[in-house]
């Protein structure tokens, strides 16, 4: 049964990465943690129920939602590090 799973490895694992980046942004946007903690548990129960429901129909498209994940991932982390920069340089008075 895991070995279904296999080409979707990566996107297991940056998956999390990715959750970690939204949480950052939601702190760093000041949103309260018991909701957003609360929101990211919702979800990702609902990625796993959709996973394991459309598993067998997303395996002839493995590769590619593994890049569209990975390229998602990427441009959220880039975003992530840009506001947070932004937001240390405000705090600094601009330096």
């Amino acid at each position: 049964m895991l070995e279904e799973f296999i080409p979707f490895a990566g996107l297991i694992i940056f998956g999390n990465i990715e959750n970690l980046i939204l949480a950052s942004q939601g702190v760093v946007k000041g949103v309260d943690p018991k909701v957003l903690g609360g929101l990211s548990i919702l979800a990702v129960i609902i990625w796993l129920i959709i996973g394991f429901a459309a598993t067998d129909v997303a395996m002839q498209y493995s590769e590619i939602i593994v890049f569209i994940g990975g390229l998602a991932i990427f441009i959220l982390g880039v975003k992530a590090v840009y506001d947070a920069v932004k937001n240390i340089l405000a705090a600094r008075g601009g330096k």
